[in-house]
């Protein structure tokens, strides 16, 4: 049989333009699907949650967290990023074990759900074995939300996998594919974290992106992050190769050339900001937002690395907004006419966008109905928000974690009157476990 449920008389910050800001009115979900939305509906036989004082939102989603770093979060926000690169990814990771990867991922995953994250993309560059593989998608399902496991390559000591390496991408995402996530309908799904033009030979990221092409994948690379990353003209390279297409996600783009960047909007591929990283990161230079926003690209939000940053979308949306606002009426953009970036866009920046980085713009990142019901509900009441005069400014100026009422992924509640459905007692207890042998291994 259906199970229904009815929100009453809400706010609803839908973003559908179609449907708009409704001060007052409800939304209905028939199992795992958005069926109605408006003011006073007519409803029987459902579950009736009150709404009053609350803003009801789309879940948040975050189109690149490397997840499996979250058990060592914050170790690294005060510290040279080269130092990050040599401790993290070339010290620590190798030394990973899977139940590392387990604790750290299912941390990030469940924090990212309480913060009203509901879709995740997990860019796991930690596949040292199978277990590590399983291991994460475990976690990313034991948390309850939705998510795209994005399978990356091994952390070694040597560098073997990033420094113009030969070596190609993992066959094991073959068995993946073709087994645990061959479906694109469950709730953790799988796509390519690739290396790209500046960490492997031609031949290898070539046959890289046509491997994730075969099994039917979209692919997320890192490109032109730091000064020396400018050097590969990583995008160029795709472009040269005929590859560019709307399946790629750029991440960073800090350095790509504005060539490089109308090369993504022609393309229809699509950019993710780790803003809050970007910004803590001493070299990374411009976020290039006026840039993207000239050419016509609206970029997804992430969490990058929660060793050294925030992971939520609160603060991603709120560092981006002043930033850009900061640094385009000061007269440091290159542009003449800066484009214009409105608070409902950076709202949009971390919904809808961010679906369709992902590839998931049909079923989740606006209340519409016949998507998949993944739902925010903020409590307007609250001392930080009340008088709320525009909900959507309030959401993006002045929201956090803790004025989550409420948060359901696929129909489902994971929080409800602000507590996590699940106990974390056991997982906290092997994150420290996992922690302290982490950081001893460091000293």
């Amino acid at each position: 049989m259906s199970t229904r449920l009815v929100i009453e008389n809400a706010t609803v910050v839908t973003v559908d333009p179609d449907l708009g800001d409704l001060d007052r009115a409800d939304v209905l979900v028939t199992d795992e699907l958005i069926t109605a939305v408006g003011p006073d509906l007519v409803v029987t036989d459902a579950e009736r949650v009150d709404g009053s004082g609350m803003i009801v939102l789309p879940g948040f989603v975050d189109t690149h967290r490397h997840t499996w770093q979250s058990a060592i979060r914050h170790s690294y926000g005060d510290v040279d990023p080269l130092t990050y690169f040599r401790d993290v990814l070339g010290g620590l990771g190798p030394s990973y074990t899977a139940e590392d990867v387990r604790v750290g991922t299912e941390l990030g995953a469940v924090s990212a759900l309480s913060a009203g994250t509901t879709t995740l993309m997990d860019w796991a560059h930690i596949q040292n074995t199978p277990d590590h593989t399983e291991a994460g998608i475990d976690a990313l399902t034991a948390a309850g939300g939705r998510a795209v496991f994005g399978y990356g390559w091994p952390l070694t000591a040597d560098g073997r996998w990033t420094d113009a390496s030969a070596l190609g991408h993992p066959q094991d995402i073959r068995r993946l594919r073709a087994g645990r996530l061959a479906s694109d309908d469950q709730l953790v799904t799988l796509a390519m974290a690739a290396r790209g033009p500046e960490m492997a030979t031609p031949e290898v990221w070539r046959d890289d992106l046509l491997l994730a092409r075969e099994l039917g994948l979209r692919t997320s690379v890192h490109v032109g992050a730091y000064a020396h990353n400018a050097r590969h003209h990583a995008v160029t390279q795709y472009d040269a190769a005929g590859l560019l297409g709307d399946d790629l996600t750029f991440v960073h783009c800090g350095h790509s050339s504005d060539a490089e960047i109308a090369a993504i909007a022609a393309a229809g591929a699509t950019v993710s900001l780790g803003v809050q990283c970007e910004l803590n990161s001493a070299g990374i230079g411009d976020i290039p937002l006026d840039r993207l926003l000239h050419h016509g690209i609206r970029p997804s939000l992430s969490g990058d690395t929660e060793t050294k940053c925030a992971g939520d979308m609160f603060t991603q949306m709120r560092m981006i907004f002043g930033y850009y606002r900061s640094w385009t009426g000061g007269g440091h953009s290159a542009l003449a006419e800066p484009p214009a970036l409105s608070l409902r866009n950076v709202l949009e920046f971390a919904t809808i966008e961010g679906a369709r980085a992902l590839g998931l713009d049909h079923k989740i990142g606006s209340i519409t109905p016949g998507k998949q019901a993944d739902l925010i509900l903020l409590r307007a009441t609250d001392l930080n928000l009340v008088p709320v005069s525009d909900p959507v400014a309030a959401v993006v100026l002045a929201a956090h974690e803790g004025n989550i009422e409420s948060v359901l992924v696929d129909g489902r509640f994971v929080k409800r009157a602000g507590r996590m459905s699940s106990d974390q007692a056991p997982l906290l207890a092997r994150v420290e476990q996992s922690n302290n042998r982490l950081l001893a291994a460091l000293r």
